[in-house]
């Protein structure tokens, strides 16, 4: 390492909090802010998860639903970024926790920010096989597998192969380059800017009819299986996956921290703005997907694997359904590889500090200077919590991947909060870095936690009838396995930390 003097500012920076330059720092402050907006991808999670808020609440848990919600994430992300900017380390959040609160704080901290991001890994990797899948269907492929097959377990295990290959090159992609990451990520934000005014364009325009307006903003529905008088306080909640789980790893602009040049600065804005603008343009696309819904289609929508898919077939052409197909398969494609370089760069720093076992392997850089190990542990345990989306239920429905999401939402959200919590608890005493919410961290930091709260209950409660436990209905293909897996890993470190 070279001397103090000969330090960079953001070299100079990150040796104050503990570390040497070892990552490559070539990444721009645009480059910052598109891998978080590449993560949230409004093509990834507003049309995989539109579903959620369709049948668990309805139209007016996405028109209505959706804006709200994101003021509540935003109090997340601004808090986020005060930290962000004072913390510029690839550790990000297990970082800042191990700075505000101590070391036990910290490693709880980086186990929940490591299950987030591994199961958003799966998640967006699973989707992006799903509607794979479909657009080959769409185009009529018959190479190696038959894409238009309706036996519901030959498609689950066709999207599972498809799945393990998208994560295979996910990793290589990583491994080969820190800067064709950089630059897929670059090509991405436009991708998603463009495509997503092609398709509201096709949305607006080839629909021979549109829902009205009361449609859209006011009508509710109950597809979920449990009573209607459980509407407000139950079913709706379960709706609000479509959001949270849609803007989530942002945290991405702080783990590249220490590959971008003036992270003080570039890191929390790239936070902030990443969530800011996916709300706003997510928003529309959402609306204009609503407002596509055809008279007479909703048992149709309500019983597809994927409802978006199911408006865009009733709603379109065959070729306007074969364009946004294709524009948000791409956008989703872009998602997960984005997913993998936040993940590896977070276990390469969680490693580096010796918290996961086998810790000397995973923080081993490649010739690149990419965290070569690290990117394979994560695409291997993203494949091994998704195994159970092999053995789909007798609907089809794809419980597994929305019980993949809810753990990426509770794990990445807690960890969210937890640096928040310290942060407003330190109070003045907190050293704030050249971005700061002043005075207003007191109510910004306490409306984050409380929110962030509520939504780790919502989304460990069962999704069906069939997958309340002791139900007379239950089915284990058909249960919401967040929490287990949740509660199960982290009773396995904290013991692990306990003994250690």
């Amino acid at each position: 390492m070279s001397t103090t003097g000969t330090l960079s500012a953001d070299e100079q920076r990150l040796a104050e909090l503990g570390y040497k330059q070892e990552l490559k720092r070539g990444w721009s402050s645009f480059s910052n802010f598109a891998i978080s907006f590449s993560i949230i991808s409004i093509l990834a999670g507003c049309f995989t998860t539109y579903g959620v808020a369709f049948n668990n609440g309805g139209p007016v848990a996405i028109s209505i639903g959706w804006p709200i919600i994101s003021l509540l994430v935003l109090t997340v992300a601004f808090s986020m970024s005060e930290l962000a900017s004072a913390f510029p380390t690839a550790g990000g959040i297990y970082y800042w926790s191990s700075k505000l609160g101590g070391p036990g704080w910290g490693w709880f901290t980086g186990w929940f920010n490591l299950i987030g991001l591994v199961a958003v890994v799966a998640s967006v990797d699973y989707a992006a096989a799903s509607f794979l899948s479909a657009l080959f269907a769409h185009y009529n492929v018959d190479f190696i597998f038959n894409f238009t097959s309706e036996n519901i377990k030959y498609n689950a295990h066709v999207v599972f192969a498809l799945f393990a290959i998208i994560l295979a090159i996910h990793g290589l992609i990583n491994v080969f380059s820190s800067h064709l990451v950089s630059l897929f990520n670059g090509i991405s934000v436009w991708w998603h800017v463009i495509g997503v005014t092609i398709i509201i364009a096709i949305l607006l325009i080839v629909p021979d009819h549109h829902a009205s307006f009361s449609y859209v903003f006011s009508h509710k529905r109950n597809a979920s299986g449990f009573s209607h008088g459980m509407y407000w306080f139950y079913v709706l909640p379960l709706g609000f996956l479509l959001t949270m789980y849609t803007i989530t790893g942002y945290d991405a602009s702080a783990h590249v921290s220490e590959e971008t040049h003036g992270a003080e600065d570039s890191a929390p804005k790239g936070v902030w703005r990443s969530v800011f603008y996916s709300a706003v343009i997510g928003w529309i696309l959402l609306l204009v997907i609503t407002f596509a819904i055809p008279k007479g289609a909703t048992e149709h929508i309500q019983s597809a694997g994927f409802p978006a898919i199911a408006i865009l077939d009733a709603a379109l052409s065959t070729a306007g359904a074969k364009a946004v197909l294709l524009i948000s398969t791409i956008g989703q494609l872009f998602c997960g590889m984005a997913c993998v370089t936040s993940a590896s760069r977070m276990t390469f720093a969680f490693s580096r500090d010796g918290a996961i076992p086998g810790h000397n392997l995973w923080r081993r850089l490649g010739k690149n200077r990419t965290p070569t190990w690290a990117v394979f542990f994560v695409i291997v345990c993203a494949l091994i919590i998704t195994i159970p989306a092999y053995f789909p239920n007798h609907l089809g429905i794809p419980v597994a991947f929305f019980a993949v999401t809810s753990i990426s939402v509770i794990g990445l959200y807690i960890a969210y909060t937890i640096p928040i919590f310290l942060r407003w608890r330190m109070g003045s005493k907190f050293v704030a870095g050249p971005w700061t919410l002043g005075d207003k961290y007191k109510w910004v930091n306490l409306i984050a936690v409380v929110w962030v709260g509520l939504c780790v209950i919502i989304f460990c409660l069962p999704t069906t009838p069939a997958g309340v436990f002791g139900g007379k209905e239950f089915s284990w293909s058909s249960a919401n396995y967040a929490p287990l897996v949740t509660i199960g890993v982290m009773l396995a470190v904290t013991i692990w930390y306990m003994v250690s």
